[in-house]
C-alpha cells in the first residue's frame, strides 16, 4: 500500500513539520535528572553569596557616587529604576544573601529563587551603571532567572536518581544555551568592533605588558605563538555552539579545554570568568560525579502542570 501523499505530492509533505516540531521540543525540554538541577541549584546560589560579597563588590560604593554619574543599562532605563542610594543597596545585598542561601538549603525554591533572581539583576544593574558591563554574569543570571521554574527537588534512593522531568531539561538548556552564547557573542564583538585584525595583531601583546605576570612575560617571548593563541581563541568561540549537540568524551574534551582558557587567562592576566565557569556545570552530570542530596525523599511538581514527569529505576 503507498503512502498517503502530502499536499505538495510528497509522502512525507506533512510528516516533516511535525517531526521538526517534535525535533525542536524535545532539544528544548529533553526529560533530565530533577537531581542535577536541584545540585546545580544549590551550587549557584552559593556562587551568589560569593559573588556578591567577594568579587562583584563596588555596588555597595555606588551609593555614595553622585545620581548624576548614573548611566543605568537599558531594562533599568525602560523600568526608570533610580540611581542606588546607601541604604537601598545594603538592603539589596541582605535580600540577595538571605534568598541564595534559602534556595541552596533547599527550602521555598519557587519563592526563594524569584527573590533572589530579581535581587540578583538588581545588584548586577548597579554594578553596571557606571561603566562597562562584564559578559560573564549573562549565564548566571539567566539560570537564576530560569531554576525557580523547576520546583522542590528533595528525593534521595535509587527512584530519586531516576526521577527526570522536562521541567529540569529546559532550566538545564536555558543555562547551556546563555553560556555558549557568552562564548560566541564574544567573538561577534571582537569581529565586529576589532575586525578581524583582533586575531592578527597585539591584543594579547598588549593585554600581557599592562596586567601580565611571569606567565605572560615568558609568552610574550614567543610572539607567533601570543598570535596562534588568539585565533585559537576566536575560532573556538565562534564554534562554540557545537557543543549543544556534544556528548560523552567530546563534550568532555570542550569543557576541559574552556576550563584550561579562564586558567590561563587567570594565571596571564588575572581575569578569572568564574560567573560564567560555574554555569558551565550545567554540562555536567552532577548527579553521577556529587555524592547524593540528603533530605527527605520527595520531588514536588505542582498539579495539572503541563510538564511531564517520570519516574525510572537505574
Amino acid at each position: 500500500m503507498s503512502a498517503p501523499l502530502g499536499p505538495a505530492g510528497s509522502a512525507t509533505g506533512r510528516g516533516a513539520p511535525a517531526r521538526a516540531a517534535a525535533a525542536w521540543r524535545a532539544w528544548w525540554f529533553p526529560a533530565l535528572p530533577m537531581r542535577r538541577v536541584a545540585l546545580l541549584r544549590t551550587l549557584l546560589h552559593l556562587f551568589v553569596v560569593l559573588d556578591a560579597w567577594r568579587i562583584t563588590t563596588w555596588p555597595l560604593a555606588h551609593g555614595d557616587v553622585p545620581a548624576e554619574l548614573y548611566r543605568p543599562v537599558l531594562l533599568f532605563r525602560l523600568l526608570h529604576v533610580p540611581a542606588p542610594a546607601p541604604p537601598v543597596t545594603h538592603l539589596a545585598l541582605g535580600v540577595l544573601t538571605a534568598s541564595a542561601l534559602v534556595v541552596a538549603a533547599g527550602r521555598l525554591p519557587r519563592l526563594a529563587g524569584a527573590v533572589c533572581a530579581a535581587a540578583y539583576l538588581y545588584w548586577l544593574g548597579n554594578a553596571f551603571g557606571y561603566s562597562k558591563i562584564d559578559h560573564d554574569h549573562l549565564a548566571l543570571l539567566v539560570a537564576l532567572c530560569v531554576l525557580p521554574t523547576v520546583g522542590a527537588v528533595r528525593e534521595r534512593g535509587d527512584r530519586a536518581a531516576g526521577a527526570l522531568s522536562e521541567a529540569a531539561g529546559w532550566a538545564l538548556r536555558c543555562v547551556q544555551v546563555a553560556a555558549v552564547c557568552t562564548y560566541f557573542l564574544a567573538a561577534i564583538a571582537k569581529v565586529r568592533f576589532g575586525g578581524w585584525d583582533w586575531a592578527a595583531g597585539a591584543v594579547f601583546t598588549w593585554a600581557f605588558s599592562r596586567r601580565g605576570g611571569g606567565l605572560g612575560e615568558l609568552l610574550l617571548s614567543v610572539p607567533h605563538l601570543v598570535v596562534a593563541m588568539q585565533w585559537v581563541v576566536l575560532l573556538a568561540e565562534f564554534a562554540s555552539p557545537v557543543v549543544l549537540w556534544l556528548r560523552g568524551r567530546a563534550l568532555a574534551a570542550w569543557l576541559v579545554f574552556w576550563g584550561l582558557f579562564h586558567l590561563g587567562t587567570y594565571l596571564t592576566i588575572g581575569i578569572h570568568f568564574l560567573p560564567t565557569v560555574v554555569c558551565l556545570l550545567a554540562f555536567v552530570p552532577l548527579e553521577r560525579v556529587l555524592p547524593q542530596l540528603r533530605g527527605r525523599t520527595q520531588a514536588a511538581v505542582p498539579p495539572g502542570s503541563r510538564w511531564r514527569l517520570r519516574a525510572t529505576q537505574r
